[in-house]
């Protein structure tokens, strides 16, 4: 950051009783009230004329810009005490020296123009210097001071559009394991951390004219906007959890978040990938804390949903924010849905397959959604099972995490009823488990009979087919323990309820004993004639020879 330095006798302000004097033999005749500080001067400096021993003529000036600390500068210039100013501090003395008319009609070398000229020659030409600036000018007076203002939003963006390869200024770059080294390339984003510094309004300003000079991908654009969340957008989670949201300070707070929120959102470039889907459900779960506009969360829904394959199940977990143990289904359905509405739109055949590997991963990160979900000891089974319908089964490969998910909820949920098990368990398709997991549920005491009878049918099936293609496949000791279980179990098991019964019609009704002891037998006998290696067919012929030859020889 540059500096300049004006004036050069040392500084004789000093303070009593909340007055601010000069050390003069002089005796101060004006006194200048600003705001909670008086100022006891010496009038002969703001006129030649001489008032002789008159008394001192107080002035208000409270609402000077930049406040007593401007007006002291202005004052020490006067004096020809040593200044410095910087950007940090020039924008105040520069609207303080031009209220207080301190141009060159008034005296030659006057603060004013000395100020421009630093402005103009110094501070504009610097990257820092050009940020600190503009954000001292906007907050003391905003669009009004265009003087100031424009000209910085024009040298950040000169600026922020030059080739990285042509960056030769300091700039500010503190992402994890980024470590400047001299001779290293400067990154594309250099620019992001330090504009993040602005306040949103003038950061919109920023970014829309970079946007409308089409000179940068749109992916850079959406990297400032992540830059520019992380520093000013809250972590619902962790607000909640510290009581944020009672106080009125806090509602305060809620309403600059929601104005930062909304103006990111619209911000975003429209060109799909200008940002990563686990920012689109992070900017929604900071729209649902912070009670954001409709149209806000209906547009962050729609993108996330475009994205959701590139989120991980914990960006699901949208919280609400009275409750921060409670998570907003509803929003994560939403995502979903319009992820899922994709797939209704023709396409291209490469179109199609980089479709469904989304999809994969899409069913992938929704069951392990689901399995935190299951934790939830009041979350009622309906609602769980209207939550696992929601991807269609078409979409899961294989029902490996929907068993865990569900295994998880009947695990947190013993005090659940027989019709109620069987309804989840049905959800699962046994065919599509993988053989360990399938293993492992056969063995799962928590799983209902009907559906232990139904793995153990596909282990039938699968040991059965692997025999008949000449293999010898020895019993899986899982199934075979199962067995014996399930025999054990089919006479303490209940008859089916009445809620049950009507949710099978489409079965046979049977006595489910028997069903099982048929079932116990079948698979004992198929599981040990899959074990008998099937004699080979020539072997079979030399037999049948050596029986006649002998026949022959008893002849």
């Amino acid at each position: 950051m540059k500096y300049m330095k004006l004036g050069t006798k040392p500084d004789t302000f000093y303070t009593e009783e909340a007055v601010r004097s000069v050390v003069s033999d002089v005796p101060a005749d004006l006194i200048i009230h600003a705001n909670n500080t008086k100022y006891q001067l010496h009038k002969r400096l703001c006129s030649d004329a001489d008032d002789g021993d008159e008394e001192p003529v107080p002035v208000a000036l409270h609402d000077i810009p930049g406040g007593e600390e401007a007006l002291e500068l202005c004052a020490k210039f006067c004096y020809g005490i040593s200044i410095s100013i910087s950007a940090a501090n020039l924008v105040p003395a520069m609207l303080a020296a031009r209220f207080l008319r301190m141009t060159e009609a008034v005296a030659k070398g006057n603060l004013v123009a000395k100020l421009e000229a630093f402005f103009d020659s110094c501070v504009l030409q610097g990257w820092k210097d050009s940020v600190a600036a503009l954000q001292a000018a906007w907050r003391v007076s905003g669009w009004g001071e265009s003087r100031i203002v424009q000209p910085c939003i024009d040298s950040i963006v000169e600026k922020i559009l030059m080739p990285p390869a042509k960056v030769t200024w300091s700039y500010t770059y503190t992402r994890p394991g980024y470590t400047r080294r001299p001779h290293q390339s400067v990154p594309k984003d250099w620019w992001t951390e330090d504009v993040s510094e602005l306040d949103v309004e003038v950061f919109r300003s920023v970014i829309s004219t970079v946007r409308a000079s089409r000179q940068l991908p749109p992916t850079l654009v959406g990297e400032a906007l992540h830059v520019y969340a992380c520093k000013h957008l809250v972590d619902p989670l962790r607000a909640v959890a510290n009581g944020q949201a009672q106080s009125a300070a806090a509602e305060e707070t809620l309403a600059r978040q929601r104005r930062v929120l909304e103006s990111i959102v619209t911000m975003i470039p429209a060109e799909p990938g200008s940002v990563t889907g686990r920012f689109l459900l992070r900017l929604l779960r900071v729209a649902n804390y912070v009670s954001a506009s409709s149209s806000t969360r209906a547009q962050l829904i729609r993108q996330a949903g475009s994205q959701l394959h590139e989120a991980r199940a914990a960006d699901l977990l949208i919280p609400l924010p009275s409750d921060p143990q409670a998570y907003d289904v509803g929003a994560a359905e939403a995502v979903l849905e319009h992820f899922l509405a994709q797939f209704q739109r023709p396409a291209a055949p490469d179109e199609r397959r980089r479709m469904s590997a989304a999809m994969d991963k899409v069913a992938r990160i929704f069951d392990e959604y689901l399995r935190t979900i299951a934790l939830d000891r009041d979350f009622p089974v309906a609602k769980f099972v209207d939550l696992v319908e929601c991807l269609p089964d078409i979409a899961r490969s294989d029902h490996d995490g929907l068993y865990y998910a569900i295994d998880i909820y009947l695990k947190e949920h013993p005090e659940l009823g027989k019709a109620d098990k069987k309804r989840l368990c049905r959800l699962i398709d046994c065919r599509k488990l993988s053989p360990d997991v399938r293993a492992q549920a056969i063995s799962n005491d928590r799983m209902p009979l009907r559906t232990i009878v139904q793995l153990l049918f596909v282990e039938q099936e699968r040991t059965m087919g692997a025999a008949s293609h000449g293999a010898a496949v020895a019993p899986d000791r899982a199934s075979v323990d199962a067995i014996s279980r399930l025999a054990a179990r089919t006479n303490e098991d209940e008859p089916a309820s009445s809620a049950d019964q009507k949710s099978d019609v489409h079965r046979p009704r049977r006595d489910h004993t028997r069903v099982a002891d048929g079932v116990t037998a079948a698979m004992t006998r198929s599981l040990s004639e899959s074990t008998k290696t099937p004699p080979l067919a020539g072997r079979k012929e030399r037999t049948t020879q050596e029986r006649s030859s002998r026949m022959r020889n008893k002849e």
